[in-house]
């Protein structure tokens, strides 16, 4: 099983690319599209959108795990990233596949047993289950690699 992780965002999108189940599990390949500030809002939309598409093609992913959103001080941000959020799980149902929504307590908790774990935890309790080395040098992508290792985690069908 193939499985695409997301963290969204609207500046800067992380993916992360794991294979295995709920056993055992490797990353195959992570990053992060990073939008210009300079382009428009449907520009940059658009690019998530192509990107998303992209990836579940190239990697020849079987489903997608996506964060939720959650509460955001800043009410401009909420939107910009709800907007990016939206066109994610759009260009997944466009390719035809599941789409699993994990809140970031659910991701703490199935990564550190903890749903209040600091992100510094979190980050080396993936690099310790999937046996990197460092961490990713941007946080989004270390947070897709923890989005797809909860849906590992957590979804029953993938057992063995």
């Amino acid at each position: 099983m193939r499985v695409l992780g997301i963290d969204p965002g609207f500046g800067r999108v992380g993916w992360a690319v794991l294979e295995g189940n709920r056993a055992k599990q490797k990353v195959v390949e992570y990053g992060c599209l990073e939008t210009s500030p300079t382009d428009s809002l449907n520009v940059r939309l658009e690019e998530i959108f192509d990107h998303v598409g992209e990836l579940i093609e190239k990697y020849d992913v079987d489903e997608v795990a996506v964060e939720d959103i959650f509460y955001f001080k800043n009410q401009k941000t909420v939107m910009g990233v709800g907007q990016a959020r939206g066109v994610i799980l759009l260009a997944v149902v466009k390719k035809k596949k599941e789409c699993f929504n994990y809140t970031p307590l659910q991701i703490k908790r199935s990564i550190t047993g903890y749903g209040k774990a600091e992100k510094k935890q979190v980050q080396m309790m993936v690099m310790n289950l999937v046996g990197m080395k460092e961490l990713p040098k941007q946080d989004d992508a270390a947070d897709a690699v923890a989005v797809a290792l909860t849906h590992f985690f957590m979804d029953k069908r993938l057992v063995g």
